[in-house]
């Protein structure tokens, strides 16, 4: 099966994914729905749990609720940028279903994560997942995250240079929690990295939050602030005091973007469709700031 290649869009226009962790309670059809009401191009699923005691969203090969999808994205149009959570930890035969699923959907990235404190270990089963994939047509990504063992972008470009087609997942928060410069960015192979999710945050990291009674689906809510910001606190781009166009400025012209602004404030004063609305909106003026002559560099 062959890769799915990059939408066909106007001339200009930079292809926007709403991340389904930004609406993680929404069941995949119908954040399809309401990211085309919304105007995005693209979604990303979350088509297997991600954390441990996570409720999973019945999409496995077979189901109902994949078929139902699927025909969803068929009548509005919208393509899956990318699907989540291959968990490299876990037994290689629990992989196959989720790359089924995935390529059912015609994703075409695989977020994969891992807790092995082992890189070289880890880097072989991420290498090890992207062989398996490669028949399936979707790609898998490896993401640095701050409170993970690949908590670095050159961690995360090395396991993926090492694989059969592997890339890198940019995430706005990750970049200025693990401390990466948009220099580094910058010199990547732009071969190596697949799309960049946006949001926004305070420049310096939350310390001392208190935890929630619960998040959506059954994510834990221990693992620290970071981890909570992560899931549960981010900001909606433009909202906060991420550099976000000089980030743009220093990726690849065109790399897709993916909305990923979890917020239980906002979940819990909007509906979903003025949630999706306004994260849309969110992107866009960033977007449009980014591609302004002599604002790269500017917030």
């Amino acid at each position: 099966m062959a890769a799915p290649g990059p939408p066909v869009t106007p001339q200009g226009h930079r292809e926007v994914s709403l991340e389904h962790l930004t609406m993680l309670d929404v069941a995949p059809p119908d954040l399809v729905s309401l990211a085309a009401d919304a105007g995005f191009d693209a979604v990303s699923l979350r088509i297997s749990p991600a954390t441990d005691g996570e409720q999973p969203w019945p999409v496995s090969p077979g189901s109902r609720m994949l078929a139902e999808t699927r025909r969803r994205l068929d009548g509005t149009g919208l393509r899956v940028l990318g699907a989540e959570a291959i968990r490299l930890d876990g037994a290689r035969a629990g992989w196959e279903p989720v790359l089924a699923a995935a390529a059912e959907l015609g994703a075409r990235y695989l977020n994969a994560i891992s807790n092995d404190e082992s890189l070289p270990r880890l880097a072989d089963r991420f290498a090890e997942l992207t062989q398996l994939a490669l028949p399936y047509g979707v790609r898998p990504v490896i993401e640095f995250m701050s409170y993970k063992p690949v908590h670095t972008l050159a961690a995360a470009l090395n396991i993926a240079a090492l694989s059969a087609d592997g890339r890198v997942l940019v995430d706005a928060l990750h970049v200025q929690r693990c401390g990466v410069s948009l220099a580094d960015l910058a010199a990547a192979d732009p071969a190596l990295l697949s799309y960049v999710q946006l949001c926004d945050a305070p420049r310096q990291p939350p310390a001392g939050q208190q935890p929630p009674r619960a998040l959506p689906r059954g994510q834990p809510v221990s693992g620290g602030d970071l981890a909570l910001e992560a899931r549960a606190r981010r900001l909606l781009p433009g909202q906060g005091e991420l550099p976000l166009a000089a980030l743009l400025g220093a990726l690849p012209a065109g790399i897709p973007v993916g909305v990923e602004a979890p917020s239980l404030r906002l979940s819990g004063e909007l509906t979903g469709p003025r949630f999706a609305a306004r994260a849309r909106a969110a992107a866009g003026q960033v977007l449009a700031q980014a591609a302004a002559p002599g604002q790269q560099t500017a917030h």
